[in-house]
């Protein structure tokens, strides 16, 4: 009797041990789990607030730019053709301030993707050509050609259109 008294304390033991180590591979394996699954949730929401980021900070530039063209529209009603040409001349400087700041914003959308945004926020910066082309005639013609002011007028359909467009791929990114 102490003979097998012996031995299912050795079975037991030994099951003990053997459960021990099944257990201690499991938990480590689902901590190992856990943590990875927690890194890449935080990878992912990195990627989104910085994407996030990025998408605003485009957006907020290009009603910047919006803003200088609205200037524009303005500073050509005036009816004294001197103070016109003075402030289509700064104008230009500003516009082609915001242009930069606008197209370094689309480069960093280009940088953080997906390919859609990227896309759209190049649509939106090529909207902005219409703008410039019109402008640098209306400079150069101070007498303000009626043609030139109709295709600066006409160019802010094509410009919001583009804008809604990145917002909403930008919306479909997040």
């Amino acid at each position: 009797m102490a003979d097998s008294t012996f031995w299912i304390a050795a079975l037991t033991g030994g099951t003990a041990v053997l459960a021990s180590w099944v257990t201690s591979r499991g938990n480590t394996r689902a901590a190992r789990i856990q943590a990875d699954t927690a890194a890449r949730a935080q990878q992912s929401e990195r990627r989104r607030e910085s994407r996030r980021t990025a998408y605003l900070d485009l957006i907020e530039h290009a009603h910047q730019a919006a803003e200088v063209y609205w200037e524009v529209s303005a500073a050509h009603r005036t009816a004294d053709a001197e103070r016109r040409a003075a402030a289509l001349e700064e104008l230009v400087e500003r516009e082609l301030d915001a242009y930069g700041k606008l197209r370094r914003r689309v480069r960093v959308v280009e940088l953080e993707g997906p390919p859609a945004a990227a896309t759209a926020a190049n649509a939106l910066q090529r909207a902005t050509g219409p703008f410039h082309r019109a402008l640098r005639d209306m400079r150069s013609d101070a007498s303000a050609d009626p043609e030139t002011v109709s295709r600066f007028e006409a160019s802010y359909r094509p410009f919001w259109a583009a804008l809604t467009d990145f917002i909403d791929a930008a919306r479909d990114a997040l």
